[in-house]
């Protein structure tokens, strides 16, 4: 009986919900709040934050009728900061980092009126709330690209004599050891297998999002392990300069950093958020259903990659990055094609992942159909856990 009261109280709350989103809202009515975990310095802060303003006025919206409210932690400050948004008329709020996510869910069933989007969250499908969304993007397939420029200029320091050791080496700074870094670093490196097939990769995690001082330390560590190149999964200009300093070949992310690395920096990939914002906002003022998972991709203008570098990428780079775009973009190529990696020495023909993010974390989805990874289709945020062979982890 109280499993059906439950279940009942559950659903006039969507209904509820539901009922209060369904008109449009005037386009001089929207207000947008957005939450970040830091503020400009932090790369990936900032990228949501140009995102943000950016289509705010694409859109049409004044200055007053969006706010950013940074260096908010993944803590209750969340919540109360959203709930004081809420409070001050703005019926679009957005947070941005994953430890957001439950204080977001806290904010959404006690204004039900009010959209709330949250970036990487994993359980808008599971709460079921009519007023809470989770959105990413495609990534893994930027990453892949970034990872074929990498291949490419380890293929040119390999046929100039250039390499630290007999085998091609890359380094990878990681924040935390999540399936969302995982994905990240792993199609990262499936790009550069693609061009230098006999490529290893090293990876150090930080333990932080932003730590500028662990991340510099990281990229130097694994500089002195004979790495050839380095990427990162964290928000920093840590990896990139010191890369510079070392003369080390960098791929960066979420911003090109050209201007401070002119020598070594390649190319950068990034999740362009200026679409998902311009539909939320488009969605609110028509009085239409936000995507409870909303997944963008190159298609979609989310997926993309700055600043080629000329002077550092190695030559017919642009070129064979075009080239793999068209055959991501019309399915030729599979970024977790499982005849291109193997885990424990065997290719997989199965793998569950945990796509629901149960209290338990036990694994529900099989991922694996056709021949690849399904990545971000069950769900937007990435769900790819597997440690494949030629990565080698340094700490966990």
């Amino acid at each position: 009986m109280k499993k059906i009261v439950a279940l009942v109280l559950a659903l006039c709350l969507c209904l509820t919900a539901f009922a209060a989103l369904a008109d449009g809202v005037a386009k001089e009515n929207i207000k947008l709040g957005v939450i970040t975990l830091h503020d400009e310095l932090s790369t990936y802060d900032k990228n949501f934050i140009d995102a943000a303003k950016e289509a705010a006025a694409n859109m049409g919206l004044t200055e007053d009728q969006i706010k950013i409210v940074s260096g908010i932690q993944e803590e209750e400050i969340c919540y109360t900061t959203a709930a004081e948004l809420a409070e001050d008329g703005y019926n679009i709020i957005f947070a941005d980092s994953f430890g957001h996510e439950d204080f977001m869910i806290k904010a959404a069933q006690e204004f039900p009126e009010v959209e709330f989007c949250h970036a990487t969250g994993t359980k808008a499908h599971t709460e079921k709330l009519a007023n809470f969304h989770n959105a990413f993007a495609s990534i893994y397939e930027g990453r892949f690209l970034a990872g074929v420029a990498a291949g490419m200029k380890l293929k040119q320091l390999q046929e100039e004599g250039k390499l630290k050791g007999e085998t091609p080496l890359m380094g990878y700074v990681g924040a935390f050891p999540y399936e969302e870094v995982k994905s990240g670093y792993t199609s990262f490196f499936l790009g550069a297998k693609s061009i230098v097939p006999e490529v290893q990769m090293k990876v150090i995690f930080t333990q932080s999002w932003y730590d500028e001082e662990m991340e510099k330390t990281a990229a130097k560590s694994l500089i002195a392990a004979n790495c050839d190149l380095i990427s990162q999964h964290a928000d920093s200009w840590g990896a990139p300069t010191a890369c510079e300093e070392a003369g080390i070949p960098n791929v960066s992310y979420n911003m090109a950093t050209v201007e401070h690395c002119p020598n070594t920096f390649i190319v950068a990939s990034r999740i362009n958020w200026v679409p998902y914002f311009e539909y939320i906002i488009s969605q609110r003022i028509a009085g239409e259903p936000i995507d409870t998972d909303w997944t963008g991709s190159i298609k979609t203008g989310s997926v993309e990659l700055l600043g080629l570098n000329e002077q550092a990428a190695a030559p017919g780079t642009a070129e064979k990055i075009a080239e793999v775009m068209e055959k991501l973009q019309n399915g030729e190529v599979k970024v977790f094609d499982t005849a291109t990696f193997t885990v424990n020495g065997e290719t997989l023909t199965t793998s569950m992942a945990n796509v629901d993010s149960d209290p338990a974390y036990e694994a529900d989805t099989e991922a694996i159909a056709d021949g690849y990874f399904h990545e971000s289709e069950f769900r937007s945020a990435p769900y790819f856990g597997l440690d494949i062979d030629g990565i080698e982890i340094l700490n966990n």
